[in-house]
């Protein structure tokens, strides 16, 4: 099966993604997607760009490695790698966590994204490498593991 162009370009996009390349979401996000992960819901690319420039605010590098990718119409799916160095978890060293994003393209704009879901450790990603809750959360997941 070839590559898909659209979804090959979101992926593409991803890895621009900074505190000063999210003024582009335009290019890939409709003007009322509806973006979810652990952490949030954001509804509006306007509202979306300003999560994501808060989130990329302090980061020192962000990057995705993507694996599998899958379409069928105007869903699809990708799984990836997620490297992040931030300086205020893990010391500023990388953490690496693996996760899948739900696209659903719009009907009546196909080059862009309508809605983003992405499901990953919340706790692998951030809460880990926070330095008192970090210590808590990974005793429970020991706790859960026995």
């Amino acid at each position: 099966m070839s590559p898909d162009p659209t979804l090959e370009a979101f992926c593409a996009f991803f890895n621009k993604l900074d505190k000063s390349y999210t003024k582009n979401l335009y290019r890939v996000y409709t003007e009322d997607v509806v973006f979810t992960d652990p952490v949030h819901q954001v509804e509006g690319r306007e509202a979306l760009e300003a999560y994501f420039a808060s989130l990329y605010d302090k980061v020192i590098d962000c990057r995705f490695d993507f694996h599998e990718r899958q379409r069928q119409g105007n869903s699809a799916f990708v799984t990836w790698l997620m490297t992040l160095k931030h300086p205020r978890l893990a010391g500023g060293h990388p953490i690496r966590v693996e996760g899948c994003s739900h696209l659903t393209f719009s009907t009546t704009d196909p080059a862009r994204v309508c809605r983003h879901r992405d499901y990953f450790d919340a706790g692998a990603m951030l809460y880990e490498h926070l330095p008192l809750l970090g210590t808590g959360v990974r005793w429970v997941k020991r706790r859960l593991a026995d």
